[in-house]
């Protein structure tokens, strides 16, 4: 049966997207008196098309008209998006409050334009958030910088790179942890790109993504060392009294095999055991995506660090997102592990961000104090 899940979906997809090209046909015709609605049903489909094809063919193009392909593709994904919520809500809005309908359909196109500039600014505007994370065994206070999702490529490149390594130097951090992602497709994909690295003043630590993977793992992790990035793959360093454990992204187990996990048959289950991690001292554990958790507690574990999620990105995914993933955003506690997801500093898809945040975190780990939960 699991074979046909595949198709069951594709069929599914396929026909909500007719279903949405025949109601914004029909919507458009009626707001602006459209005599045929053929050309808007060809329109539709066109833009539909562009957005596909856009985004699934040409995420590794490093030419300039497969570049403006993905480009426009990608910021259809999000202008389709809230078109369809845009005149949802001006459907609503007409229970209530009767006017023409070229105003609804003006009021439909000015709701989506707000948005979508809205969206854009939002996801380049990066926050550093802070968090603080008591630690078992940590006898001295450590600032750690987490970045994840940086998604380098099509809409982000060495200038923006560089703004989160200035962000990063401002809070004066022991080290730098960066659970995968870091590019998304091949156009930005040099080693040049990855020089400001070199200007961070704490060691850097690096785990791969599934973005990594299908932009090529192997030359991204090759650039990173040559920049003094430690990447862990599947291995542990010591970073003063700290234990870092870095993960190659994935599945957590036999059962829940991932599509995603650049094609690794080990799993989370099967490596963590085989690591000499000292559950008596403190554990840091990065993997790209939030999944085991449980095999990260059995392990002693005391804060995961992942990413992967982004949060949903955008209204209305991101509660939708909240649904399929456990640990969606923010920090979370399992028996004790705490496991943190950060929403990212860059974005997938649509180069916008509305109802989440672009963010980088900074990451206090903190001494046990008296009266903590966590105090052995």
């Amino acid at each position: 049966m699991k074979q046909f899940f595949p198709l069951l979906f594709m069929l599914l997809f396929l026909g909500i997207l007719l279903g949405v090209n025949i109601y914004l046909s029909k919507r458009f015709a009626w707001y602006f008196s459209a005599d045929q609605t053929w050309p808007l049903h060809l329109s539709f489909a066109l833009l539909t098309l562009l957005m596909i094809v856009g985004v699934a063919a040409f995420t590794n193009a490093t030419g300039l008209a497969g570049h403006l392909i993905y480009c426009a593709g990608a910021i259809l994904m999000g202008v389709l998006l809230y078109l369809v919520l845009s005149v949802l809500v001006v459907d609503l809005a007409r229970l209530v409050i009767h006017v023409s309908a070229r105003f609804y359909g003006f009021a439909v196109l000015i709701l989506t334009l707000s948005l979508s500039v809205y969206g854009i600014f939002n996801a380049f505007n990066v926050l550093t958030r802070e968090i603080e994370v008591e630690i078992p065994g940590l006898n001295h206070d450590t600032r750690a910088m987490h970045l994840t999702d940086i998604h380098l490529g099509h809409f982000r490149g060495v200038d923006f790179l560089q703004r989160l390594v200035d962000l990063t130097n401002e809070q004066e951090v022991d080290m730098v942890l960066i659970t995968g992602d870091l590019f998304d497709g091949k156009i930005r994909f040099c080693d040049e790109c990855l020089y400001p690295l070199r200007d961070l003043n704490a060691p850097v630590y690096f785990v791969e993504g599934n973005h990594d993977g299908y932009s090529g793992i192997e030359r991204v992790k090759s650039g990173l060392r040559k920049v003094g990035v430690r990447v862990l793959s599947n291995e542990m360093a010591i970073q003063g009294e700290i234990q870092i454990i870095g993960l190659n992204h994935m599945s957590a187990d036999e059962k829940n095999m991932n599509m995603h996990a650049n094609g690794h048959t080990a799993t989370i289950q099967s490596i963590l055991p085989g690591l000499p991690a000292d559950p008596e001292k403190p554990i840091l554990l990065l993997h790209h995506s939030p999944h085991g958790i449980e095999y990260a507690n059995q392990k002693g574990v005391d804060l995961y660090l992942s990413g992967h999620t982004h949060a949903g990105q955008l209204f209305p995914v991101n509660y939708i997102v909240n649904l399929i993933y456990r640990f969606n955003k923010g920090l979370h506690d399992f028996k004790g592990t705490r496991i943190f997801v950060g929403e990212g500093a860059g974005t997938f898809g649509p180069p916008m961000r509305i109802g989440t945040h672009s963010t980088i975190t900074l990451i206090k780990l903190k001494t046990i104090r008296q009266g903590s939960p966590y105090e052995s």
